[in-house]
């Protein structure tokens, strides 16, 4: 027999209140005297070093994720970020990127093309327009409005790579081109800040646009929880709304790493237990607590804090 009206509510409402329960357990505490920087990928180490030397010069987390994004975006051996970057079919370039701060307020672009620094437009459309997102052609135009200079992003290597590829037209599987940087960021006073930049799949179809520019899926910040960031198959990041989820599963009470897995376990699931691609989060708490996980094979990320700047690696769910 199935459950009466009366005891469904109270069920339901115990498992609602449970969530809460366990996050209040956990005692929340914000060490505000103990900044920390957590990237994505070797290229993170850098980006590391740039974001918490900003925070030393009196900076704030989002100037901190910022300066760390552009390190490898304008580093031309790093061919899935920025100046350097692996172009699409066409030979194009095009690059994508959001920022977003302690207030949620957030900036993106997407599809642009002859910028070396998105993620600082992406801070201007944050900070000196009414929009969140701009794309393109009309992204390019505001970058050139705002100072920007335009610049030839595809480099002699990365045009010599895109060159061999057209000749068998290959289709790069999901899991060879997937280094896409995000930055998260906790400062002095506990604020949560993050970035994310790419130049996206290699010899995608002209017009892509992945998940790092889309809030929700390639990063997002909570002030009041947390922060999560993406790294991987862009496309199925989207589908699951993956850094929201990571954050929402730390408002539930789940540990960083914990929430991580919980919202790959959910891709895992769909693609029946053995997905042919990567997906990678990092998350901060807000009492500076951080996770990671990754789908398969292994992943490195890169965490400063204490005066240390390191690279770590983890295993596969699977």
């Amino acid at each position: 027999m199935g459950l009466k009206r009366r005891d469904f509510i109270k069920t339901s409402a115990i498992g609602l209140a449970a969530p809460s329960a366990v996050f209040g357990e956990a005692k929340i505490k914000t060490n505000k005297n103990d900044p920390l920087i957590l990237s994505t990928w070797s290229h993170g180490l850098p980006a590391n070093d740039a974001a918490m030397n900003t925070l030393k010069n009196g900076g704030m987390g989002l100037d901190a994720v910022e300066a760390g994004a552009k390190i490898p975006e304008a580093d031309p051996k790093s061919t899935s970020v920025g100046f350097g970057g692996l172009p699409d079919e066409k030979g194009n370039v095009t690059l994508d990127a959001c920022i977003m701060d302690s207030t949620g307020n957030a900036g993106s672009v997407a599809f642009i093309q002859n910028i070396k620094h998105p993620v600082s437009v992406a801070r201007k459309v944050m900070e000196d327009t009414k929009h969140v997102m701009l794309v393109g052609e009309g992204a390019r135009q505001f970058a050139v409005s705002q100072g920007f200079e335009e610049m030839n992003l595809l480099t002699d290597e990365s045009k010599v790579a895109w060159e061999k590829w057209k000749k068998k037209r290959r289709e790069m599987t999901p899991h060879e081109t997937h280094d896409t940087i995000s930055v998260l960021a906790q400062d002095k006073n506990g604020d949560l800040a993050g970035a994310c930049t790419t130049s996206g799949w290699a010899y995608k179809m002209h017009g892509r646009v992945g998940d790092s520019p889309i809030i929700g899926a390639g990063l997002f910040v909570d002030n009041e929880v947390g922060c999560a960031a993406a790294t991987g198959l862009g496309e199925e990041v989207i589908k699951s709304a993956g850094s929201f989820l990571v954050v929402e599963l730390m408002r539930q009470g789940y540990d960083p790493t914990a929430a991580c897995e919980e919202a790959l376990n959910r891709v895992i699931k769909k693609h029946n237990g053995n997905p042919d691609f990567q997906i990678a989060y990092i998350a901060i708490r807000k009492d500076g607590k951080i996770g990671s996980a990754c789908i398969k094979w292994s992943f490195e990320y890169a965490l400063a804090q204490g005066g240390v700047n390191k690279l770590h690696n983890i295993k596969g769910m699977i």
